[in-house]
């Protein structure tokens, strides 16, 4: 337990933050990897990237099923469960000796464990918080930014060192030893503990069943505004690394670019949190949305270290500024009593987009020889973003559905 005085909402949001931070920091790591692999086993950087859209399609599918099993059973059991199987997935993949080893060590089974973090625990802190919801939502995102951080630079120094087996297996270590233990700390909610939460109990929302949120026109439209999103800032980000080493900058110094648009996005997350609960989610979605495929287009004629950091430092602002902001608009929309499952679904449809985007950059650069068709082509897809951003409405109620109207921002 905490110290007196401590609201234990404040602690589930440190061990949910810190579990997102091991688990997508490793699975950011695959764009550190992605030379090295090409250079010692022969693959192509397409075949490579097709390894991370599988990597997301499994996050994907893993986020909405333990988002469904987490309304059931609880976000701790489901995170200590995925802190396995991915300590599992990594030290297999350090063994590969075949792309297809990889694709299934890596691919399905990393990609399906780390689905068992971000959307069920960022559901499991929407349940602690009334007032300041937005805060405690981007300080959980927040950990994703930390992951970026501090786990690519880790994963780069430790294959400069040995190499890129040697880097996957201490991930996978670190996996076992912080994720298990964290999760065991995670609680259900306020009643769990004798607690109040800050701003008093929520008031009674929607009652949406699995299939009745699914049903939903805004279900569809929150889901694929985020499927744009990151299909516009996920190729830019898993190739930055890459595309940087191309224009002459040494490996570290390109592990450091993405290394300050981690630590720039735990910035813009936070922001985007306050913001949401002062403006609103959806017009400080629209904004985040807007300053993201400006900073994409930019890299277009970045071409030295302090033009890749200063795009580095704004594009981590923006694409963490508007990655909590999802989860707030779902709560809003649709409620508690399934946001496992109704977070989960959203997320699995943007995460096709993470890795659409991610293989997408890998393909252009083996047939066209540049990575400049992929930021023109992120740009669109983040400028079609904001549009679809801008028509979110309240949905209607379902049959049924509803004990009382939640207003959305």
């Amino acid at each position: 337990m905490p110290p007196r005085g401590i609201y234990y909402g404040w602690v589930v949001v440190a061990a949910a933050a810190t579990i997102i931070c091991i688990g997508m920091g490793a699975l950011f790591s695959l764009g550190v990897f992605l030379k090295p692999m090409e250079e010692s086993m022969g693959w192509s950087r397409a075949a490579i990237s097709s390894v991370a859209l599988l990597n997301w399609i499994c996050m994907g599918l893993g986020s909405f099923a333990w988002g469904w099993l987490s309304d059931r059973v609880g976000a701790r059991t489901v995170a200590a469960s995925g802190g396995f199987l991915l300590g599992l997935g990594l030290v297999l993949s350090s063994q590969a000796q075949a792309l297809w080893q990889l694709t299934v060590t890596f691919g399905v089974m990393v990609g399906f464990a780390v689905g068992a973090f971000y959307a069920p625990l960022t559901s499991t802190a929407t349940k602690w918080f009334t007032a300041r919801r937005g805060l405690a939502v981007a300080l959980v995102s927040a950990g994703i930014g930390v992951g970026i951080l501090g786990i690519a630079p880790l994963a780069r120094a430790l294959t400069s060192a040995w190499d890129w087996r040697v880097a996957l297996l201490v991930l996978g270590d670190l996996a076992w030893l912080v994720v298990i233990p964290v999760a065991f700390v995670i609680r259900e909610q306020p009643a769990d503990v004798g607690d109040a939460g800050p701003g008093g109990a929520a008031a009674p929302g929607p009652r949406y069943s699995t299939a009745q949120v699914v049903a939903t026109p805004q279900f569809w439209i929150i889901a694929v505004t985020h499927f744009a999103c990151c299909a516009a800032h996920s190729g830019p980000i898993f190739h930055m690394v890459t595309h940087a080493t191309d224009q002459g900058l040494a490996a570290m110094t390109a592990a450091g670019a993405l290394g300050v648009s981690g630590l720039a996005s735990i910035a813009g997350r936070v922001g985007g949190g306050l913001f949401a609960d002062r403006l609103g989610a959806k017009p400080t979605l629209v904004g985040g949305l807007a300053l993201q495929a400006a900073m994409i287009v930019l890299y277009l004629f970045a071409r030295d270290a302090a033009g890749f950091y200063g795009l580095a430092l704004l594009f981590g602002v923006a694409y963490g500024g508007v990655m909590p902001l999802y989860a707030l608009v779902t709560r809003e929309y649709f409620g508690e009593r399934v946001m496992g499952a109704a977070y989960g679904g959203v997320f699995l449809v943007s995460t096709l987009g993470m890795g659409l985007g991610s293989y997408a950059g890998g393909w252009i650069y083996d047939h066209l020889g540049s990575y400049a068709w992929l930021f023109g082509g992120s740009f669109l897809i983040g400028a079609l973003a904001v549009a679809l951003a801008l028509t979110f409405r309240a949905p209607r109620a379902a049959p049924g559905a509803m004990e009382a109207i939640a207003v959305p921002h």
